[in-house]
């Protein structure tokens, strides 16, 4: 098969692999449809985060093309969800809600499972990891939000649970990219009733105030702390979502807290965290990678019923052949969020 192939720094580029098999009789074989670039993928193309040489991408919606002897749950020829990490949702680390940590998955795209930027991935753990979609014949939009259901939107939405926003509340989001923009969307379908996005780009507050964002700031460093504490009264904002991961974002997320709250950081940590500051002030942090798997029914049933259309993050197209294409594109900030079309939801 035809997959995306990490060979190092700014070098991403599509090769052949080996056609994925049922390996064990909890796997199964998915042909993907749609998959995309992840932030997180960015580190590596930067060379800021080490990958191996191998596979790569884990973000990813397809077809149930075959299933192991043991796999219960979904069946040959359905649509569906990906999350990126595999688990067995049975594990004590899995119950106690950190997928990330189970312990029998693991992560796609790591250099030697296959990775979702390809023609087919073999999924291990397939009856606890995958998540089929109801129905038939979904809209183009309807795709994408699915996709981003995989990673992106329950990122976002991890920020927002992880912050503790709840009706009412005055949230400040910082970071405009994909998840960013998600995090909007949690926060407004938690029922915050202001959202402050952090954003200097006019492309992004415009989908940051359709997502419902309620006051945009435009400022970096101490001018974004004093313009957020003057929205707010000098009190700040009652859930910080930092979305990032660099030590200016942490730093900017724990100055625009108020004090007792809980900042919900998603962003992959890059620099040190400024927990000193934050900790006179009684104020937590609380996230890391999302357990997709655990939120993606609840937000599934919203895309389906068309009240949230987290899809719009994509903002770019290509398939597997410009593949390079679709990480210059949000490495140099062209795009919010690059997707791949690989597949087709019939044969």
């Amino acid at each position: 098969m035809r997959a995306a192939v990490f060979n190092g720094p700014g070098s991403v580029e599509v090769a052949d692999r080996p056609d994925p098999v049922i390996l064990e009789p909890t796997d199964a074989v998915l042909r993907v449809v749609l998959a995309c670039v992840c932030g997180s993928d960015l580190w590596y193309w930067r060379g800021e985060s080490p990958h191996p040489v191998g596979s790569i991408g884990h973000e990813f919606i397809g077809i149930v093309d075959e299933i192991g002897d043991e796999v219960a749950g979904v069946t040959v020829g359905d649509l569906v969800i990906a999350p990126f990490i595999f688990s067995d949702m049975s594990c004590p680390h899995c119950l106690n809600g950190s997928t990330l940590s189970c312990l029998r998955g693991g992560s796609f795209g790591n250099g030697e499972i296959d990775g979702g930027q390809g023609e087919a991935v073999r999924v291990p753990l397939a009856g606890s990891t995958l998540v089929p979609v109801p129905g038939s014949g979904h809209s183009e939009e309807t795709l994408k939000s699915l996709l981003s259901l995989s990673d992106v939107m329950a990122t976002g939405h991890h920020a927002a649970v992880s912050a503790g926003v709840k009706p009412g509340d005055t949230v400040a989001i910082v970071g405009d990219g994909a998840v960013g923009l998600c995090a909007v969307l949690a926060s407004r379908r938690l029922g915050a009733e202001r959202v402050i996005a952090l954003s200097r780009n006019p492309d992004r507050q415009k989908l940051a105030l359709e997502f419902g964002a309620t006051e945009i700031v435009e400022k970096r460093g101490e001018a974004a702390n004093e313009a957020v504490l003057a929205l707010t009264a000098g009190i700040g904002a009652d859930a910080a979502l930092e979305c990032v991961g660099t030590a200016q974002s942490m730093a900017t997320a724990g100055a625009i807290a108020r004090p007792g709250s809980t900042v919900g950081i998603v962003g992959v940590p890059h620099g040190e965290a400024p927990f000193v500051d934050t900790f006179f002030r009684n104020i937590g942090w609380k996230g890391g990678p999302a357990p997709a798997r655990i939120y993606i029914p609840e937000l599934l049933a919203d895309v389906l019923s068309g009240s949230i259309h987290p899809g719009k993050v994509f903002d770019y197209e290509t398939d597997l052949d410009h593949i390079a294409d679709a990480y210059a594109a949000m490495d140099e900030r062209r795009a919010i969020k690059s997707l791949i079309r690989v597949g087709s939801i019939g044969k």
